[in-house]
């Protein structure tokens, strides 16, 4: 049990230490699963999330997935997600431009900014190890391979912070693909019988360095043998992520889940 504390510790306490994040959002997820047979369930997700302190929605999406329990101990995922995105595109000012040559403005000022609703693709595969080591508590590991396509996307204008207007410009922003790794360590408390399973993990995005840090704390409500809710507080840390430019955030999140 001591051991079990410590380890609870050692996920919980960093969500104190970032205390002072950039911003704060929340998150509503829906989701509806199908049980085809003993060892394969399909799901549909949809999510709804804010940004800049729940005052801008940040995204939409909808995914469709497939789980397979390939032992007691083993499951196999696959999924899709149609991601629609709030974007801020904002470049800034270099030496070499001329207005900072012509003392116009400083390297490093703000220059100009893109505001549009864009798509993203992103598929998935995962390996989910899961196993109860003590007493009720369960452990899982969770090996996650996932890969987002990002569309060409063309703007007609973007604000100038120089001129204070639009620049009445069309600017394009390229596609992009990014493959990430997602490594993630859950505890929680499995006891049969107990409607309520309260859990915390830690989740670490990789792509070919350290994106981001996920410490997340929650639990699952099970309502009856159909209906379900859950709620989590979620703090992500961002290290280098310029595919998704999100920058630290404290999240509220709210789930219902159907079963048929």
């Amino acid at each position: 049990m001591r051991r079990l504390t410590g380890l609870l510790l050692f996920i919980i306490l960093p969500l104190g230490v970032f205390a002072q994040s950039d911003d704060f959002g929340l998150d509503f997820t829906l989701e509806a699963q199908k049980k085809l047979s003993k060892q394969f369930s399909l799901s549909l997700e949809g999510e709804m999330r804010t940004r800049d302190n729940t005052k801008t929605t940040d995204r939409w999406s909808v995914g469709l997935g497939i789980d397979w329990k390939a032992t007691k101990w083993l499951k196999a995922s696959a999924g899709y997600s149609l991601l629609f995105d709030n974007n801020e595109r904002i470049s800034y000012f270099e030496g070499t431009d001329d207005e900072v040559l012509d003392g116009d403005a400083e390297a490093g000022d703000l220059k100009k900014c893109a505001k549009y609703w864009g798509t993203r693709h992103r598929f998935n595969v995962s390996l989910t190890f899961d196993k109860k080591l003590i007493g009720d508590f369960k452990f899982s590991l969770r090996e996650r391979w996932q890969y987002t396509y990002r569309p060409e996307h063309t703007v007609s204008e973007r604000w100038s912070y120089l001129d204070n207007a639009y620049d009445g410009k069309e600017k394009t922003y390229g596609s992009k693909g990014k493959n990430v790794l997602r490594s993630r360590l859950q505890v929680e408390y499995d006891k049969k019988g107990l409607n309520v399973t309260p859990y915390a993990n830690v989740e670490i995005f990789n792509a070919m360095s350290l994106q981001k840090i996920r410490y997340t704390a929650g639990l699952d409500w099970k309502l009856s043998k159909q209906h379900s809710l859950g709620a989590f507080y979620r703090y992500q840390y961002v290290r280098d992520d310029d595919d998704d430019l999100e920058p630290n955030r404290h999240l509220i999140g709210v789930s219902y889940k159907f079963k048929f």
